[in-house]
């Protein structure tokens, strides 16, 4: 609504003074903005903020035509140096603007939009005279206008120039200036805002920041911000504690309900955007509060955007700006320009009497005062015009080169860059007319060349706009550092730069507030989930706002804030705290262990027995007692034995193909031969009997034609068994990694469920015939009759298997083979112990017992 109050007012105007051949001496304007105005072919001009206004708001109703001044913000003054130095360096340069002079215009806006619109008018009116677009008393052609906005102007004021199609460089405020009118002439003289943005983001994951404050300058500010950016934030896990704009502060009650919010809140980092006033609200809030309560809370991290930075006037200087400390600022990009220093340096009061600011500077800045005789009304010495910048604190007037000094250094290097395009594109029909055509030329005419203008500076920095008229750059990152004398120092600690690496940073040179003891600041909504836990969601609260639970068994989490824990690899299993995954050790039952050293000394004690009772036997073969119980039995009864307690040493050796093979089927064949000879036997006792009897045809079965046709079947159907379930489910090595929680154990798989279940049914059912003939046959009247200690053996091994297969289900790991192995080494013993143990002892220690007489007497 204002702009179109002001565009029909200055129709209306341009009208009247068309119609009635308005006298330009006889037009005052509304009012009389500072100015510098230096003459030239082709005209510049410039809109900066130099003076802040009064605060009190009531004063400035009283005249609102007059805004009441309060003082001068020092540093600006180096936006006009950088402005007039950049112009000479144009004018010596005999190659960029040949025979042509570049002079500027310069008004201060007061960072206000009213006052900046009303600058921009003047700029395109005669001379003192307030008549837009009327030539009258003009000096040089206007061929573009540079504007430092605020953060409330940056939507309205392209707007102001549309319809006159003056190119505008803007910088300050970029960041919320939305998609212009593709007709408009506007150019950002500084990288797109929305990069800023971007920057603070990284920024915040950089340092794990998550629980954060915005300020915004004013209501639209913060629209804007959500509208365009506060997804952005949350889709990388930043949530904000509130969302706030300045303009909610209208009173001291409100200012220090906001104080309390903000200072007192359990956020450690703020981001403030808005613009050299935002800073001044912030910095009146602190000032207010210490004030009244003479208290300072904990430290906390502001984060600034483009163009809010300190700065001194003289109604601030006394404000306390230690709550400052250790603040990161995006700030624009700067190098120092060579000669620039010495141009400061050269500055005085008598060089520069057009220099309509310089007054309000020189006595700001050297805290004196022009007037003469000087004012009863102030305790200011007298100027004496001796004064020198270079004298003065870095931090009240700065000699290098600003960021948003070099920003208009470089936006009028780039309209005289465009300017010599479209020079050099001319006809060279004729020079002199070639130059006047030039000198004629409108200043829409640049807008072409200016979108197209790229170079590179007199540092080496190249300048350039892209297709929306944006500059191509980037941003630095700066901490403020401030001291108890209100001084201050401003160190670069990073760059951001969109169109290659994103953010680097210096976090050692970062000097963080007194109150985190130069520690990293944390700033989250509640303390971090430590490893070993994980995050659950508090109902109500932001998403960042949650609880920590600790893992469940079997699972980890080896970071900070993990959002669920996960599930080790199968080869490392979770530590005591549940925080890491640790390797599992691979092992197998070996024979160098404990239990394989117990394990490997059973079973070769007991085939050393076998060994013995076999050549004790094969000694007395010739003694009754051996020739009674069939000697081709015994023997292989007893090699049978032998080798079942060989078979489970293959347990104890390192899984292999080959040991597998033989450790899963070797003692199937050789028991199954154990339990035939046994079998054999009983059946041998009881024809043995039945052939006593008158009549009797069973005497031609007796000996080697009864035991092969026992043995040899059931060795036959075992031993074809094994080899069709290793040739059609190998047994091969594998890495048992779930039945131990650390160890990975090295073991045989098991082959066909269906097979081995086959191979034990079939072995029990051999050993249950032995069983059940030789409990038939226990009182037969023979008196070396074997079918009581059969049943007592196969008794001890039913005993054992029925004991071994609930242990063995129920175990894990190692002991599954050490079970397998006992069960193995008690079955064989128990045949070994009851069926040759009592021959033994008669052999050696009954000796009268083993004879054919003493057979004869047992026998009737």
């Amino acid at each position: 609504m204002v702009m179109f109050v002001m565009l029909i007012v200055l129709l209306l105007l341009r009208a009247v003074g068309d119609a009635q051949n308005i006298n330009c001496g006889n037009w005052h304007p509304l009012f009389v903005h500072h100015k510098y105005l230096q003459p030239g072919d082709l005209i510049i001009g410039a809109v900066l903020y130099q003076n802040e206004l009064f605060s009190n708001a009531s004063t400035f109703n009283q005249n609102p035509s007059q805004p009441q001044l309060a003082s001068m913000f020092i540093e600006n003054y180096q936006h006009i140096l950088a402005l007039e130095f950049a112009v000479k360096e144009i004018n010596e340069n005999q190659q960029l603007l040949p025979n042509l002079t570049l002079g500027f215009s310069i008004y201060d806006s007061y960072l206000e939009a009213r006052w900046t619109h009303q600058a921009v008018l003047q700029l395109i009116s005669p001379t003192d005279r307030f008549v837009p677009n009327y030539r009258c008393d003009t000096q040089g052609n206007l061929m573009a206008i540079t504007e430092e906005l605020s953060s409330d102007m940056s939507r309205e004021v392209p707007e102001v120039l549309g319809s006159y199609k003056i190119p505008q460089l803007l910088y300050g405020s970029v960041g919320v200036l939305k998609d212009k009118n593709p007709a408009l002439f506007v150019y950002r003289a500084e990288p797109n805002g929305v990069h800023q943005y971007k920057g603070i983001l990284l920024l915040l994951l950089h340092f794990k920041w998550t629980w954060i404050g915005f300020i915004a300058a004013d209501d639209m500010n913060l629209q804007w911000f959500m509208e365009v950016m506060f997804q952005e934030f949350s889709k990388y896990g930043i949530c904000f504690a509130f969302l706030e704009s300045c303009f909610t502060v209208a009173n001291k009650k409100s200012a220090k309900k906001f104080y309390n919010k903000i200072m007192y809140h359990n956020v450690n980092v703020f981001i403030l955007y808005g613009d050299i006033r935002s800073m001044f609200w912030l910095r009146w809030l602190l000032y207010m509060e210490r004030k009244l309560t003479n208290h300072r809370p904990g430290g906390k991290v502001w984060i600034l955007t483009v163009q809010m930075e300190l700065r001194q006037s003289a109604s601030q200087n006394h404000w306390d700006i230690l709550d400052l400390h250790g603040m990161l600022s995006i700030a624009t990009p700067s190098n120092e320009l060579q000669g620039f220093q010495g141009f400061l340096q050269s500055r005085s009061l008598s060089s520069n009497k057009e220099d309509g600011f310089l007054k309000g500077f020189w006595e700001n800045a050297f805290q004196c005062t022009l007037s003469s005789p000087p004012s009863t009304h102030t305790e200011r010495a007298a100027c004496t015009g001796e004064e020198r910048l270079e004298n003065l604190p870095e931090y009240i007037f700065p000699k290098s080169i600003t960021g948003q000094s070099y920003t208009i250094y470089n936006a009028v290097y780039a309209v005289a860059h465009a300017l010599h395009a479209m020079y050099v594109s001319k006809s060279n029909r004729a020079k002199m007319e070639g130059e006047r055509r030039f000198q004629n030329q409108q200043p829409w005419q640049l807008h072409h060349f200016l979108k197209m203008v790229s170079f590179n500076n007199s540092v080496g920095d190249q300048i350039s706009f892209d297709q929306n008229g944006e500059l191509v750059a980037g941003f630095d990152i700066i901490n403020w550092v401030t001291f108890p004398n209100q001084s201050f120092a401003k160190v670069k600690v990073g760059r951001l730069e969109p169109q290659t690496i994103p953010i680097t940073i210096n976090e050692d040179a970062i000097v963080w507030h007194s109150w985190f003891n130069q520690t990293r600041p944390l700033s989250v909504c509640n303390d971090n989930c430590y490893p070993g836990f994980r995050k659950i969601k508090k109902e109500g609260k932001p998403f960042c706002c949650y609880d920590c639970i600790p893992c469940l068994k079997g699972k980890v989490s080896d970071q900070k804030d993990m959002a669920d824990c996960f599930t080790c690899p199968s080869d490392h299993y979770p530590n005591k705290d549940r925080t890491s995954c640790i390797p599992k050790v691979v092992t197998f039952l070996s024979y160098k262990e404990p239990q394989g050293i117990a394990l490997t000394i059973c079973a070769l004690l007991l085939s050393l027995v076998t060994a013995l009772v076999l050549g004790l036997f094969v000694k007395h073969h010739n003694s009754p007692i051996v020739k009674v119980n069939n000697r081709t039995l015994t023997y292989t009864l007893l090699i049978s034995l032998l080798l079942c307690f060989l078979c489970p040493l293959l347990h104890l050796c390192q899984p292999k193909k080959v040991i597998c093979m033989f450790r899963q089927y070797a003692f199937g064949i050789t028991f199954t031969t154990a339990i035939s000879a046994v079998l054999a036997k009983t059946v041998t006792v009881v024809l043995a009997f039945k052939a006593t009897r008158p009549g009797s045809t069973l005497n031609s079965w007796l000996g080697a034609r009864l035991a092969s046709s026992i043995i040899l079947p059931c060795m036959i159907v075992e031993t074809a068994t094994c080899i069709f379930c290793q040739a059609i489910f190998p047994s091969l090595p594998y890495a048992d990694m779930h039945s131990q929680i650390q160890e990975i154990i090295l073991k045989c798989n098991m082959p066909s469920r269906t097979m081995i279940y086959f191979d034990h049914i079939y072995i029990n059912f051999l050993c249950m015939v032995s069983f059940i003939v030789a409990f038939l046959a226990r009182k037969l009247p023979d008196a070396f009759n074997e079918a009581k200690f059969i049943t007592f053996s196969m008794f001890v091994y039913f005993c054992v298997w029925l004991a071994f297969l609930p242990i063995y289900m129920t175990t894990k790991g190692k002991n599954k083979a050490v079970m397998a192995i006992l069960s193995k080494l008690i079955s064989s013993a128990a045949l070994l112990s009851f069926m040759f143990f009592p021959k033994c002892y008669i052999i050696l220690w009954k000796p009268q017992l083993n004879s054919r007489e003493q057979f004869q007497k047992w026998k009737h």
